[in-house]
């Protein structure tokens, strides 16, 4: 039997009927005469010549060894997600996002039924597993529509320099930043027509103010990233006359200046010229057809202080409407430079976005998406904590981004301390992501990430606006019933002793005992008794540098429960 295999292995089967196939029709064909061998024939001499490819090739080693039967190998491998998707994975262990989250989203965006029956698919056990704590005596709102301020309000401006004299009236919720070109047309005009419909405002992304954000009148958050699409030269520089012209448009109501985003923090991006279509081109202001660079930094600032005055020069050629910044935190050194400066010019941006490396994007490396930037948790509570320790928390909006799905995942970033949450991906799927991540590919099956014509026309803008408006109506709406169930008036209320959280089968804990808490003004006057990540890099930050003024060194007396970088700190705005 050994010698037989080694005359003819049994990985040759497959190939070797295929060839007895088209031997068998050939012969029928000439006995009979039948039009139907043909079929025989053809399909015979098909497989034939693919398995002598096979044999031939040099790329798949598979199909060397295997020939014909190989290429089973590599269907199953493509359908293997959807294969998972829909037949094996429990309703919450998918990721990034599960199925039960999926679900939910088509749900509140279709108006369908979203109560669940017999109880929560989650493991209350778990640990690591998080609830709300109600009151008894719960409250009974009128309405969801939460709104905060942001740029200071009608009755109490700004204190910043160069103020904001445009304050904006924002929802609680709105659509995190995602460009034209990353997002299909049709995409862009179903969000913006469904924020116009809820009154909730439309980050663009870097991409800047295409056609398509301009028809429906939706409200916009202008994101100025370091290509300065939208306000560029033909040299790639900022050009004020260009930024003017945007800025002041009545429906751009904020301008965010981007430095990172959580997906691909501190890495930069090129958009082939091939991809640059007369859209495109149009919108970012550069050539049809040539590569499109956008730099991993910025050009128009090199220093903490001129960060700040680039804020305030923006807000000021804006006419004064709310402007700030969205990054992912990285070294804090840099972070604490940027409240240095804040603090030495006097400068405050209006807001802040901070963006969590759990954060999606169209396209990543892998070891940015799994490795780089620090996670929403940590980062927003850093940033806010920093901000109450120099008494500039104020002044200062919060926003959040990174895995916002569900009235708690708003609940919670609130109770850590964000005055606002974006989210991406929820609102694509809104439209009818279905998670195929295929989104660099141009292949997307639903049309949101493609710019094929007749991909995106399965995107009916009309019917996907109305879903993203009813999703963020039904998730509103279930944010007003934790609200009044923990017995409060606004989200903005909660703190971190509404959150429990579970840290083993014998022991649970409010949030507000896990994180530390900072005091007002502790780093102005109380650096030595603060955690030790503002006692080792605090004085290492600089408004002239995002360049430490030493080498960092970590003490090593530092208790061993404590993050040598962030802090688990939580306080009241």
């Amino acid at each position: 039997m050994n010698q037989l295999h080694k005359i003819f292995p049994v990985r040759y089967t497959v190939m070797v009927l295929c060839i007895l196939l088209l031997l068998a029709g050939i012969i029928a064909l000439a006995l009979q005469g039948s039009p139907w061998w043909w079929l025989a024939v053809l399909a015979g001499a098909a497989l034939t010549l693919l398995g002598l490819r096979d044999r031939r090739q040099t790329r798949h080693a598979i199909l060397r060894n295997y020939p014909v039967i190989g290429h089973m190998r590599f269907f199953l491998e493509f359908i293997r997600p959807e294969m998972r998707q829909y037949f094996i994975e429990s309703d919450t262990e998918a990721l990034p996002f599960s199925r039960a989250q999926r679900s939910l989203v088509y749900q509140r965006a279709k108006g369908d039924p979203d109560n669940r029956p017999f109880g929560t698919l989650m493991d209350v056990g778990a640990r690591g597993y998080e609830w709300v704590n109600h009151s008894m005596a719960p409250t009974r709102l009128d309405g969801h529509d939460f709104r905060v301020w942001i740029g200071g309000s009608p009755d109490a401006p700004s204190q910043s320099v160069a103020p904001c004299t445009q304050p904006y009236h924002a929802s609680v919720f709105n659509i995190s930043a995602m460009s034209f070109g990353a997002l299909s047309a049709n995409a862009i005009l179903a969000l913006n027509k469904g924020a116009q419909i809820g009154g909730f405002a439309h980050d663009t992304g870097e991409g800047s103010i295409s056609q398509h954000h301009r028809v429906h009148g939706g409200d916009l958050i202008w994101e100025v990233a370091s290509g300065y699409f939208g306000c560029r030269n033909d040299d790639g520089s900022f050009s004020e006359e260009r930024y003017i012209a945007n800025a002041t448009q009545p429906q751009v109501k904020m301008i965010e200046l981007k430095l990172s985003q959580g997906a691909k923090p501190g890495h930069g991006g090129v958009l082939p010229g091939a991809k640059v279509t007369p859209e495109i081109a149009a919108a970012r202001g550069i050539p049809v057809g040539i590569d499109c660079i956008s730099p991993a930094r910025h050009s128009a600032f090199s220093t903490p202080e001129e960060m700040m005055h680039f804020i305030a020069r923006l807000r000021t050629l804006s006419g004064g409407k709310p402007t700030g910044f969205k990054f992912c935190l990285g070294h804090p050194w840099e972070w604490f430079a940027i409240v240095k400066a804040m603090l030495k010019t006097g400068i405050t941006p209006d807001f802040i976005v901070v963006d969590g490396a759990e954060g999606g994007t169209g396209a990543a490396p892998v070891e940015f998406t799994d490795h780089v930037g620090v996670p929403l948790q940590e980062g927003l509570l850093l940033v806010h904590n920093t901000l109450i320790g120099v008494n500039l928390r104020d002044r200062i909006k919060l926003g959040a981004a990174g895995k916002v799905i569900t009235a708690f995942d708003i609940t919670r970033m609130m109770a850590l301390g964000a005055d606002w949450c974006n989210a991406g991906r929820g609102f694509m799927m809104a439209l009818g992501c279905i998670q195929a991540q295929t989104c660099h590919t141009g292949n997307c099956p639903t049309g949101v990430t493609t710019q094929d014509a007749v991909r995106q026309q399965a995107l009916v803008v009309p019917d996907k606006a109305t879903r993203v408006a009813q999703f963020h109506k039904s998730t509103l709406h279930a944010l007003q019933e934790l609200v009044q169930a923990a017995g409060l008036r606004h989200p903005c209320e909660l703190n971190a002793h509404h959150i429990v959280r579970r840290i083993s089968d014998t022991e649970v804990r409010l949030l507000s005992n896990l994180l530390l808490q900072v005091r007002p003004g502790a780093l102005l006057d109380d650096l030595a008794h603060q955690h030790d990540v503002f006692r080792t890099y605090w004085p290492l930050a600089s408004a002239e540098s995002f360049q430490p003024l030493a080498q960092p060194h970590v003490k090593p007396s530092a208790p061993a429960d404590h993050h040598d970088m962030v802090p688990q700190a939580a306080g009241g705005r």
